[in-house]
C-alpha cells in the first residue's frame, strides 16, 4: 500500500536551492556547471526522502525535472565505483533511455562512476561489451535487458536502486509483463523508485506487489494542460485532413513543430505529401531503424528540420525546449495522450499552441478527452478553406478571425500572420 508523502510534514520550509536538499559538494558543483538555478518541485519534495531511503511513486508529467530528481540522489549515494550494477533505470523506448544515459553522463561528468545503456534496436555486441567491463548504473528498456538477462550477461546481486521511468507509457505499450519478469528477478534489499504520469490501477499495483511503504509525491493536477499552451480545434472530414494541415501550415510558418499521426502509414503519407508542398520534415516511428530516428530527432534539435511527423513514439519525454506547435492530425485514442503531445511545446515556461483536427469519426475519442480535461473545447473554422459541407454544422460561418500565432525564439508571441482567418464557435 502506499501513503501520502511526509514531504510536507518533514519539511516545515521547502528547500529553495539544491544546497538545502542535501546533497554533497561534488555534485553541487556538477549542478552549477550544468547551469541549473534552482530545484524544480518534483526535485524538491523527491530528492531529500530518496536520500532518506524510501521507495517512492513519483506522479508527474515530463518536462518536470524528474530525471534529476531521481539520478542525483542515486549518485549521490553511490559512493566509489565498483564493477557491478547497483542502480537500474527503466525506460519504456530507445530515445526515452537515450535521453537519461545523456542526462547520466552530464552528471558524472567529474565521477568515477561508470554507466551504461541497453536497448534494442542496436547492435548487441557493443553494450555486451560495456557489461563485460562493469558498470555501476544501467539504463535499459525491458526486451534488450531481458535478452542479455537470458544470455547471463547481468548480475543483480550489488543492485541497490531500481527506477521504472514513465510507468503508465510501459503499460501502454504492453510491457507489464516484461516488467514482472524482471522485478522477480531483482534482489528484494533494494530501493524502488517509480516514476508515471497517470495511476492507472495496473501501476498502483506495483506499488503494492513490488515497493515497500512507497512515499508517494504528486506535482501539480497531473491531467491539466500547462498554461502556456494555447488550444485549437478544427473539424474536418477524415478525406480533407491532410489539406487543412497544409493551410494552416501556409499561415503558421513553423520553426519548430511536431505533427502526430495515429498510424505510421499515416505518417508516412502525411509526411511526403508535406515534402511535396516544399516542406522539410523528418518522420519518426517505429518502423525507421533506430539510426535514422536518432538522427531525425538530432537534426530536429538543431533546427535544421523545422517539422516533425511522428506516431506516439515521440508524445513523452523527448527534452527539447523551443517546441512552438504541436498539431494533432489525428485525435490520438488514448485520453491521456493528448496531455503528452500537447507537453511538448510550452516547455520552460515557453508559448505554444496545440492544434487538433477531428474528423466526425473521431468525436468518441475528442470527447474521451473532453471528459479528461472537464471542459469542451472550442472550435474553429479556417476562413476561405473549401470544405465539403459545414464542419460545425451551421447556416453561415460568420466572421473569421486570423489563424493561431506563429511563435518563434522558444515560444516568445509575435504578431498573428496576414491571411485566412477562422471563426470560433462553443
Amino acid at each position: 500500500m502506499t501513503k501520502p508523502s511526509q514531504a510536507d510534514e518533514a519539511l516545515d520550509a521547502p528547500p529553495e536551492t539544491f544546497e538545502d536538499l542535501g546533497l554533497g559538494r561534488g555534485l553541487l558543483r556538477t549542478i552549477q556547471g550544468l547551469g541549473w538555478k534552482q530545484p524544480t518541485p518534483i526535485q524538491t519534495q523527491a530528492i531529500p526522502l530518496i536520500l532518506g531511503g524510501h521507495d517512492l511513486i513519483g506522479v508527474a508529467q515530463t518536462g518536470t525535472g524528474k530525471t534529476g530528481a531521481f539520478l542525483l540522489p542515486i549518485i549521490e549515494q553511490l559512493g566509489e565505483p565498483i564493477p557491478h550494477i547497483r542502480a537500474l533505470v527503466l525506460e519504456p523506448t530507445r530515445e526515452l533511455a537515450l535521453q537519461v544515459d545523456k542526462a547520466l553522463g552530464e552528471m558524472l561528468a567529474d565521477s568515477p562512476l561508470t554507466h551504461a545503456i541497453v536497448y534494442g534496436g542496436a547492435p548487441i555486441g557493443p553494450q555486451r561489451l560495456a557489461l563485460k567491463h562493469g558498470v555501476d548504473l544501467l539504463v535499459a528498456t525491458p526486451g534488450r535487458l531481458l535478452d542479455l538477462m537470458g544470455q547471463m550477461m547481468i548480475y543483480w546481486r550489488d543492485l541497490r536502486f531500481l527506477v521504472l521511468d514513465e510507468a503508465d507509457r510501459m503499460l501502454d505499450m504492453g510491457f507489464m509483463p516484461d516488467i514482472e519478469r524482471i522485478l522477480r528477478r531483482l534482489p528484494m534489499a533494494r530501493q524502488t523508485l517509480l516514476f508515471t504520469a497517470t495511476m492507472p490501477p495496473e501501476i498502483a499495483r506495483i506499488g503494492r506487489d513490488h515497493m515497500l511503504e512507497p512515499e508517494e509525491v504528486t506535482i501539480g493536477f497531473n491531467r491539466s494542460i500547462a498554461e502556456g499552451i494555447t488550444e485549437w480545434l478544427y473539424p474536418v472530414r477524415a478525406d480533407q485532413k491532410t489539406a487543412l494541415l497544409l493551410a494552416l501550415l501556409d499561415e503558421l510558418h513553423i520553426e519548430s513543430g511536431i505533427i502526430f499521426c495515429a498510424m505510421k502509414t499515416g505518417a508516412d503519407r502525411v509526411g511526403e505529401a508535406l515534402r511535396k508542398r516544399g516542406h522539410t520534415v523528418g518522420i519518426l516511428h517505429s518502423d525507421r531503424s533506430q539510426e535514422e530516428r536518432e538522427r531525425t530527432l538530432q537534426r530536429f534539435r538543431d533546427g535544421e528540420i523545422p517539422l516533425l511527423v511522428a506516431t506516439d513514439v515521440a508524445s513523452r519525454g523527448l527534452d527539447i525546449t523551443s517546441i512552438t506547435h504541436i498539431i494533432n492530425h489525428d485525435v490520438p485514442r488514448a485520453p491521456d495522450d493528448y496531455i503528452h503531445r500537447a507537453g511538448r511545446t510550452a516547455r520552460a515556461d515557453a508559448k505554444g499552441d496545440a492544434i487538433t483536427l477531428v474528423s466526425p469519426e473521431e468525436e468518441r475519442s475528442l470527447a474521451a478527452v473532453e471528459r479528461l480535461l472537464e471542459r469542451r473545447f472550442e472550435r474553429s473554422v479556417l476562413a476561405d478553406f473549401p470544405y465539403r459541407g459545414d464542419p460545425l454544422g451551421r447556416p453561415s460561418r460568420g466572421a473569421a478571425r486570423k489563424p493561431p500565432p506563429s511563435r518563434r525564439g522558444g515560444g516568445k508571441r509575435r504578431g498573428r500572420h496576414h491571411g485566412p482567418g477562422h471563426t470560433r464557435n462553443r
